[in-house]
């Protein structure tokens, strides 16, 4: 009889590669090239197809930069070419490449901060987008005619000082925090589906009272919201080549790479502090988190309240790029969306995170409509049916399921969800359902004490 290890084998991991240093240097500067040179071939006709590949490309050299083995100069220079000349370039060529990338930035940050509640602490919120609701509306009723409106008084007819912006950011993560904390108090009691239901609910209960309250200006939504104004940035901007009408932009693409900055930075704090591992506890098993000393109503409102803080620091910023908000930016759909970008990219993974948000916001910012423009003007008889737009969410649905089936913990998953995603998946070396090796140098049939018999009148392996 063969006698089993008494002792499990150690966890094996991957080796992460040799040093790639001169590859990240040699990707950044061939998709670089790229994207600058080709500008012009792929501007129009169906070459433009090739715009979201290159852009993407070029992209996804900076998540390279943070997941490849390199020298830590050999990353520096990635960023500063990528976030100071490249994007910068192209935003002043075609502001669309701006606009994009200030969305996927918003969206990133709106990911990473529900990642804080699904990924790390377990709670399925499908009401999260309201948090981003909360920060749009805050400023969007301060910052435009709309508080002359409602106040009657002339002095207010454009909005507060367009100054004011930089209080009322954080102004939107004391509130939208202060909305999850109350949100979270009679809900948090429940799990699974049950706490899931409720959160949508809720959610749409906030979209609702913006649907119809005088002071939102209803489904009319509020228009004319101004943002901060920034002389010295301004003239920065010109004296880079960028045209007047370009400048809000160019602030705005600052800002929002300042914001998602310090988000990413408090995220990775956070992820190695007491509170969470105190979520990931919760998360694995809250009667066993509770029996070790894990207060969890205190812990999952805390988990709330920093998710949502997120969002309402970018809902300020997002009105203010928007210059008009309404209730249908903030629909139950934009709550599944912002939720697939986690689940797509890797919970519990910070870069996970963000490549989810960026391939779900090119696909539904550049890759769809690019494509449906395209396929217009090549076949200007086509059936409008077939446009590819319209299949938005019948091609991201099927994406997913895709994910589900074949690598259902995401595109780049963190080490412990990828165990957990596949613990039930016999290791290697041990034994499997069949009773046998599946590697090694045994042979013949391995009998143990510890497996069931296989006939009705079969005796145990220690017996035989």
């Amino acid at each position: 009889m063969t006698t089993l290890p008494t002792t499990p084998a150690p966890l094996k991991v991957r080796p992460g590669g040799g040093d790639r240093t001169w590859a990240l240097l040699a990707y950044t500067a061939i998709t670089a090239a790229l994207l600058i040179f080709m500008r012009s071939t792929i501007a129009d006709g169906p070459m433009k197809l090739l715009q979201p590949v290159l852009f993407g490309a070029f992209l996804l050299s900076m998540l390279f930069a943070y997941q490849w083995k390199a020298a830590n100069w050999a990353k520096t220079i990635v960023y500063i070419t990528g976030i100071v000349f490249v994007l910068p370039f192209m935003g002043r060529e075609n502001a669309s490449y701006f606009d994009l990338v200030i969305q996927i930035l918003i969206f990133s940050a709106l990911a990473l901060g529900l990642n804080i509640v699904v990924g790390l602490a377990g709670l399925l919120d499908l009401g999260y987008i309201a948090f981003f609701a909360v920060g749009a509306y805050l400023w969007g009723i301060f910052g435009s005619p709309q508080l002359g409106q409602i106040t009657g008084n002339a002095a207010y007819a454009h909005g507060l000082n367009p100054a004011y912006f930089w209080l009322f950011i954080p102004l939107a993560v004391a509130l939208a925090a202060l909305v999850g904390v109350l949100i979270g108090l009679p809900v948090l009691k429940l799990k699974g589906d049950y706490l899931a239901i409720v959160t949508l609910g809720l959610g749409e209960v906030i979209r609702i009272f913006a649907n119809n309250l005088p002071i939102t200006n209803g489904p009319q939504g509020i228009d004319g919201i101004e943002s901060a104004p920034v002389p010295w940035l301004d003239k920065i901007a010109g004296s880079l080549g960028f045209a007047p009408e370009q400048h809000k932009l160019f602030f705005l693409y600052i800002l929002v790479l300042a914001v998602i900055s310090l988000i990413v930075l408090v995220n990775r704090r956070l992820d190695r502090s007491k509170i969470g591992r105190a979520w990931i506890a919760i998360r694995e098993d809250e009667i066993a988190a509770q029996a070790m000393g894990v207060p969890l109503l205190r812990t999952k409102l805390l988990a709330f309240a920093s998710g949502a803080s997120f969002a309402g620091a970018m809902g300020v910023i997002f009105a203010a790029k928007q210059a008009f908000i309404d209730p249908t930016s903030f629909n139950y759909f934009q709550s599944i969306g912002v939720l697939s970008m986690v689940i797509l990219g890797g919970m519990g993974n910070i870069s996970g995170v963000i490549l989810g948000a960026v391939v779900v916001t090119m696909l539904n910012f550049t890759v769809l409509p690019t494509l449906s423009e395209v396929l217009q003007a090549q076949f200007p008889n086509i059936n409008q049916n077939l446009d590819p737009s319209k299949y938005q969410r019948f091609i991201f649905g099927f994406v997913l399921v895709f994910m589900m089936l074949f690598r259902p913990e995401g595109l780049l998953p963190s080490a412990r969800h990828q165990v957990e995603m596949h613990q039930d998946d016999p290791p290697a070396g041990s034994l499997s359902a069949d009773n046998h090796l599946q590697e090694g140098t045994g042979e013949g049939e391995v009998l143990s004490p510890g497996f069931a018999t296989r006939g009705e009148n079969e005796r145990t392996g220690s017996e035989k």
